[in-house]
């Protein structure tokens, strides 16, 4: 269900005046009306039922009503999308999708074979398609898009991750360097997942050493070499997929530990 995400807190009183590309979307685009209701995600994440009280020229006024704590149904942990920086504007579809598809953050990197560079990136523009994508989606996941980096920062902030628990890094690859599959990794049950996809051309022989030397597991995905676009979105809905069915495919002897949710 679409959900509008709220930069600020209502006043003492549960009251709220929107305005600019706010008033813009929910007057002209989601036409909504005085008296009318919908929902929204509160800063912290909690959620609310929005009442109309009135619409002016430019700025409306809406009251804060059932506010409730947001329960994730899903026991998924965080998945990460390392991401080199594919040429045009293909990023902006990577990034719509990995929000629509509740991904927990996303990092653009440069590689070897990236013909975009750090400098022509747009992250400003990557977190406004990824509330857009949210609102539409209704995901409750917090998307986030870290600034373009390199191959450096990005291996730093795996290590970091895996300091504070136990994860699975997965590097996609054009070339069969393992026999692995998604639910041979998966089975470990990991504190989070990271899938890292190359730009055309794929990752360097000199970039595939480092992510294996950090612990990458490289995986191929059939028989047909996937446009980066079509990678990431096809390895994040794998792994989601995957880990939401799990509960038919894992021995029985690993059920128990389900029970147990993430935590983002």
């Amino acid at each position: 269900m679409k959900k509008f995400i709220l930069n600020s807190l209502p006043d003492s009183k549960g009251i709220l005046h929107l305005g600019g590309e706010d008033f813009h979307y929910l007057v002209r685009v989601r036409r909504i009306r005085p008296g009318g209701v919908f929902q929204a995600l509160l800063p912290g994440g909690k959620e609310a039922d929005l009442s109309v009280l009135s619409i002016g020229k430019d700025q409306m006024t809406v009251q804060c009503e059932a506010v409730k704590d947001t329960i994730r149904l899903s026991f998924l942990p965080p998945i990460y999308l390392f991401q080199a920086l594919p040429k045009g504007n293909k990023m902006d579809l990577i990034v719509r999708q990995a929000a629509e598809c509740g991904v927990f953050m996303v990092f653009p990197f440069e590689s070897d074979y990236s013909q975009v560079k750090i400098a022509n990136s747009k992250p400003e523009r990557w977190e406004r398609i990824i509330r857009e994508a949210r609102q539409q989606s209704g995901s409750l996941v917090p998307t986030a898009v870290k600034a373009p980096s390199h191959l450096d920062e990005v291996l730093d902030f795996w290590e970091g991750l895996n300091n504070e628990r136990k994860g699975l890094g997965i590097l996609l690859h054009q070339s069969p360097l393992e026999q692995g599959t998604f639910h041979d990794y998966l089975i470990c049950e990991p504190g989070f997942v990271v899938l890292a996809v190359g730009p055309e051309g794929g990752f360097s022989p000199a970039e595939v050493d480092r992510f294996m030397a950090a612990g990458f597991k490289p995986l191929k995905m059939g028989d047909t070499i996937l446009r980066t676009e079509t990678a990431a979105l096809y390895g994040i809905a794998a792994i989601q997929i995957i880990l939401l069915e799990s509960v038919t495919w894992r021995p029985m002897n690993r059920q128990s530990s389900l029970e147990n949710e993430f935590i983002y």
